[in-house]
């Protein structure tokens, strides 16, 4: 096995798997690798300065410290050069030279493949699909997606300042309760009119927007905000349809958008991200992609989708290191994803579609519940809210035919369903 200087522009002369990108996803990848008995040479490419780490504590645990910096990591620095992988931090893939299978980094040096895998992520939406919102860049606004990310924002997290997030998905909502319970001011400003709406359905984001509600939180529902600005008080002004809101702190929370213009460059297909089949292949044969950045092929759902949360990323590194080794393991799992905000914690697994119907099972003014989502009588997902060690039974439960009747009974024991 031959190795170079990191900053040669010479390729590697026995050519093993470059990973571009330094999440969980490129982690469980190479790390799987090794497992795996791959002897071949393995670079890992992070444009961070940061050992991969697990990114849903950012929101959470790290902001609210309770868990270091030192915790995220799900393989410490030292197993990197235990297990001979070439990490190079801070160094980013600047293009793919797919004929000659090499790619080219922005410290001018070069390293080949014979596998590529693609581990880009995500980076935060700051506006429109083809611009940012204007006032992005002021001082004081504010964006969660690193590390460096989540220790800005917990240094800012003052006692009694205002902090304004534009947004109510899961990054708005968790940093909402994060910030809350630091003595922050918070106020939420979304254009709908329910918080997770879209990803949750209306049961649950009423739920969660009476939960925050009776915390603290402060929403502006329909609101809609044009951009920022400084204010006379030389504080920030969030413009809306409806007015100005004054604040101290404004995080952006409107989504993520995938890295996909290496790939493109590249001239892989791309969908909503890079499009892949069931072993995570690309276009390209020689090319993989994994963890945000993947419209892989589910072949238990029979379509492509996009995943972006913590549990694909670890299966999918998995599963790149089998399809590398040879095996013949696929994308076969549904999704799953988990949140925690005040009091509330929640599992959810499954492919809802917004049209389902929500059957709940449970009290939920007692915070503890279930909600099945069926379609045409079949259960499609499923999420269980502070009640615990029943997800992996729910998860059994998804393509089965079960009564609405049956399912909301809690005297029905839930494990003879």
């Amino acid at each position: 096995m031959s190795e170079r200087d990191s900053n040669s522009s010479e390729t590697t002369n026995t050519l093993g798997t470059v990973v571009v990108g330094g999440g969980l996803s490129a982690a469980h990848c190479v790390h799987a690798l090794r497992e795996g008995g791959y002897t071949l040479p393995i670079t890992l490419i992070a444009s961070e300065n940061e050992v991969p780490y697990e990114r849903p504590p950012l929101s959470k645990e790290l902001l609210q410290g309770k868990k270091s910096e030192s915790e995220l990591a799900p393989f410490p620095a030292s197993w990197y050069a235990e297990a001979n992988i070439d990490l190079r931090l801070s160094v980013e893939a600047e293009s793919i030279d797919v004929s000659g299978q090499n790619v080219i980094l922005s410290d001018s040096s070069t390293v080949g493949y014979q596998h590529l895998v693609l581990a880009t992520g995500c980076r935060s939406r700051l506006g429109g699909p083809e611009s940012k919102m204007p006032g992005w860049d002021l001082p004081g606004v504010l964006s969660l997606r690193s590390l460096e990310d989540s220790k800005n924002l917990r240094e800012r997290l003052v006692a009694g300042k205002h902090l304004v997030i534009v947004g109510s998905g899961w990054i708005g909502m968790e940093v909402a309760a994060s910030a809350l319970s630091a003595g922050i001011e918070v106020t939420v400003l979304t254009p709908g009119q329910i918080p997770l709406a879209t990803a949750m359905g209306s049961e649950f984001g009423s739920h969660v927007a009476q939960l925050h509600t009776n915390e603290g939180v402060k929403f502006q529902f329909g609101s809609a905000v044009s951009g920022m600005s400084i204010d006379a008080r030389g504080g920030l002004l969030v413009e809306t349809a409806t007015g100005g809101v004054q604040a101290d702190l404004v995080l952006l929370a409107i989504g993520a958008v995938p890295n996909t213009e290496l790939a493109v460059a590249a001239g892989l297909s791309v969908g909503s991200g890079v499009l892949v089949d069931q072993q995570l292949r690309s276009s390209d044969k020689n090319i993989l992609a994994i963890g945000d950045v993947a419209e892989a092929y589910n072949t238990r759902l029979g379509r492509s989708l996009r995943v972006e949360h913590w549990d694909n990323a670890i299966r999918q590194g998995k599963l790149a290191a089998a399809t590398i080794l040879g095996r013949s393991e696929s994308y076969d799992w549904l999704p799953y994803f988990f949140t925690d905000q005040f009091d509330l914690g929640m599992e959810y697994v499954g492919d809802r579609a917004a049209d389902d119907e929500a059957v709940v099972r449970g009290d939920m003014l007692k915070g503890e519940f279930i909600i099945f989502w069926l379609r045409t009588g079949v259960i499609t997902a499923a999420m269980n809210v502070n009640i615990w060690d029943v997800n992996d039974h729910l998860r059994d439960m998804i393509g089965t035919e079960v009564a609405v009747e049956r399912l909301q009974d809690s005297s029905n024991d839930l494990f003879a369903l």
